[in-house]
């Protein structure tokens, strides 16, 4: 996950949701604009980029939705086949 918040506002997020998972800080934009996710209001979009080994981009999913994210994950991710360890 990457965040366009500062590193102290992305740990206090993980810390009160319990997250297993690393979160990139990315307060300076940098990835952001790099992947063409900023909006003009200065707010990145949630889009999940499936990206292989390869540095290949393999899937863009623009359409997300907080409460099913984590299950379209997992969706997505088989249907590109890769399995779960």
């Amino acid at each position: 996950m990457a965040s366009v918040d500062d590193i102290e506002t992305n740990t206090a997020f993980a810390k009160k949701n319990n997250a297993s998972f690393p979160v990139l800080s990315d307060a300076e934009k940098n990835v952001a604009l790099a992947y063409e996710v900023m909006s003009p209001l200065g707010f990145s979009k949630r889009w999940t980029y499936y990206i292989g080994t390869d540095g290949e981009i393999l899937k863009i999913d623009k359409d997300i939705t907080p409460l099913s994210a984590g299950e379209d994950i997992a969706n997505n991710l088989e249907a590109l086949g890769f399995s779960p360890k």
